[in-house]
């Protein structure tokens, strides 16, 4: 059985799903390896227009499988600490892989994000959870530092730096309801409508412009990082000018005055 599927429902919406439930989809090296890979084949689909990640069973990730931290495989054979920092960097460069992609991405998250799946979860573009959905930075429980896999940076920019510091300094768990309160997901689905719900937004993102949809996950991330407003309107007029250069602000002009969807 692989530890990583990937499907297209339809061809511009693709679905991973990290496939270890019996370990509630924990980190091995060759999970590690099977989702960068997948990532990078998405990101060379030019047909692919959204993705939705999820995990099998009863979880979405539960972080680092601990039974195996320190693969021989992910050092490249190399003596600690530059063999650590290579498996360390490998892992924590999964979140900038989903930022680069051109694609949107929604989290599914349908139970436990744990530390490396919280990181990974919060690198996601919009996020969904079910009821049973769970959050935990964890890292620091295991005698590490509490920032990792990116958090110190997605977090205070999604949810503010208070609840941001307490999440990551007290890793304490936050169940659905206080990740919606929180702004860490946007929406819960109840019962079993999760997947349901994140394909919805998937076509709804589809029935957009290709190039619109791209550019506006770019400029959003670009623009947390602007220094004033002049300097995000420099980022978003470029980015509005590009797209009225092709034929899709034109089409969908001509269908708004016939009144057609």
């Amino acid at each position: 059985m692989s530890d990583l599927e990937l499907n297209y429902p339809r061809p511009d919406i693709a679905v991973v799903t990290l496939n270890r439930p019996g370990k509630l989809n924990a980190l091995s090296y060759q999970l590690v390896e099977s989702l960068h890979a997948t990532l990078d084949e998405i990101g060379a689909n030019d047909e692919c227009r959204v993705v939705v990640l999820t995990g099998a069973g009863r979880g979405f990730c539960s972080g680092l499988d601990l039974t195996d931290p320190n693969p021989p495989g992910a050092g490249r054979g190399l003596e600690f600490p530059r063999s650590g920092m290579r498996w360390q960097e490998r892992i924590a460069d999964l979140t900038a892989r989903i930022h680069r992609l051109r694609q949107p991405v929604i989290a599914a998250v349908n139970g436990p994000a744990y530390g490396g799946g919280l990181g990974i979860a919060a690198a996601c573009d919009i996020r969904l959870a079910s009821e049973s959905a769970r959050f935990c930075t964890q890292f620091i429980k295991l005698g590490l530092g509490g920032c990792d896999i990116g958090v110190s940076y997605t977090l205070p920019r999604i949810i503010d730096a208070g609840p941001a510091f307490d999440l990551i300094l007290t890793a304490r768990v936050v169940d659905a309801e206080e990740a919606l309160r929180l702004g860490l997901v946007t929406r819960i689905s109840a019962g079993e409508s999760l997947m349901d719900d994140a394909l919805a937004i998937a076509e709804t993102l589809c029935g957009y412009g290709k190039f619109g949809v791209e550019s506006t996950k770019q400029v959003l991330w670009a623009n947390l990082d602007a220094g004033s407003l002049e300097a995000a309107l420099h980022v978003e007029n470029r980015s509005q000018i590009l797209a009225s250069a092709g034929g899709e602000m034109k089409a969908a002009t001509e269908a708004f005055r016939q009144r057609r969807r």
